[in-house]
């Protein structure tokens, strides 16, 4: 098919050409006495984006999983009681790996639509009283749902306990596209990765960890060799790592945190708000309904959209695909078929936000969904207009 592929789907998201320039040189001898000089500066300025002055953020040449797995081992014993909730097909794979690691796990179901679970969580944590639970999780945007949760309000519930408790957040499909404020709301670990917000491709798991959290990691008895935060420290302090980095993903990365930088990070969570909302406007024309029950819910990266009754909204996916070369997300999990989804982050501006409602409306209206054509595209269009 001429022309190219409109990829909007939640993560990889599109690679902005600056940052495909910045992969564009030769190889970097990663022991030369020079490359500090570029690292340091590095790793300072990633704390900037998670908004953070006493932690230190770790990357790893892994994704976000990979970045779960190095907070956790690195944290917490096996045997540790952890309190987490699942909301979709992420946040119940964060429960999955939990227990694989031998976790005590208290486990909240929550319907997919809904977020983190606050009242059940204060009713848990105030039973504690014998200050048990190490860890308490949250996934902020839950990339299945289109869901965001309320990070600072779970900050909230152990300060007023004031339950020791490390807090853990999944910020895959938030950071560097959404408020996040790692020290203000007391993040203990915060997991990233390179594909979404940072606009770079799959490869690299970007992780903040607090001081407190670096003292757990004395504490912990779980088996961790790569994902060594000891190991890294070591060598991070010195501006190497302790295996051969992947160097052009760092370029990459450099350039990334230098274009959100540039933006500054209130107009870059502003912007992915309004492209946000102008989808939910169409979506609205449609007289369709997001997955996310309600508005305090919505996610400002991706939104999963749920087609009428007796309608597949894989189908809608894959016919985009095969007709219009345009890429959307399925639906996955307890919600495979009832919803497609919608990528809005990254490098996004007004008229790419269109090329998916355009397709969307193409593809329902071939399916024989009752959606007028334009009507999606309409809306979205006169709210970016006035807004």
């Amino acid at each position: 098919m001429a022309g190219r592929n409109s990829l909007y789907i939640p993560g990889p998201t599109n690679v902005p050409q600056r940052i495909r320039n910045a992969f564009a040189i030769e190889q970097q001898d990663m022991r030369a006495v020079d490359f500090p000089e570029f690292t340091q500066p590095l790793f300072e300025d990633l704390k900037k984006i998670f908004k953070t002055e006493e932690g230190r953020v770790f990357v790893f040449p892994a994704s976000g999983t990979g970045g779960w797995e190095a907070a956790i081992t690195n944290m917490l014993s096996e045997g540790d009681q952890v309190l987490m909730s699942h909301y979709g097909q992420f946040s119940w794979l964060w429960v999955q790996m939990c227990k694989r690691f031998g976790l005590n796990v208290i486990e909240e179901e929550v319907d997919w639509g809904d977020g983190v679970p606050l009242k059940r969580y204060a009713e848990i944590l105030e039973a504690d009283k014998g200050k048990k639970i190490q860890g308490v999780f949250v996934t902020h945007s839950e990339t299945a749902t289109g869901v965001k949760s309320d990070v600072a309000a779970v900050r909230k519930i152990l300060d007023e306990l004031d339950h020791p408790a490390l807090l853990f957040v999944d910020a895959v499909s938030s950071l560097a596209s959404m408020d996040f404020r790692m020290d203000e709301w007391g993040v203990d670990a915060c997991v990233s990765g390179s594909q979404k917000g940072f606009m770079l491709p799959a490869g690299l798991g970007i992780v903040g960890i607090s001081q407190k959290g670096l003292e757990a990691e004395r504490r912990s008895t779980l088996h961790r060799s790569f994902f060594s935060f000891e190991d890294m420290i070591a060598s991070n302090d010195t501006g190497y790592f302790p295996y051969t980095p992947n160097t052009l993903y760092l370029k990459g990365l450099r350039e990334s945190v230098d274009m959100l930088l540039e933006e500054g990070l209130e107009n870059v969570y502003a912007r992915h708000r309004r492209l946000a909302n102008a989808v939910r406007e169409a979506v609205k024309a449609w007289g369709l309904s997001l997955v996310a029950k309600h508005e305090d819910l919505y996610s400002d990266t991706v939104s999963a959209i749920r087609v009428p009754e007796g309608f597949d909204g894989n189908e809608v996916v894959r016919h985009c695909y095969k007709h219009y070369d345009l890429s959307l997300s399925v639906s996955l999990g307890k919600i495979a078929g009832k919803a497609f989804r919608i990528g809005h982050l990254g490098d996004l501006n007004e008229l790419m936000v269109l090329t998916p409602l355009i397709g969307a409306e193409m593809a329902m209206k071939d399916l024989g969904m009752d959606i007028e054509l334009g009507s999606g595209v309409a809306a979205a269009q006169e709210y970016l207009r006035q807004k």
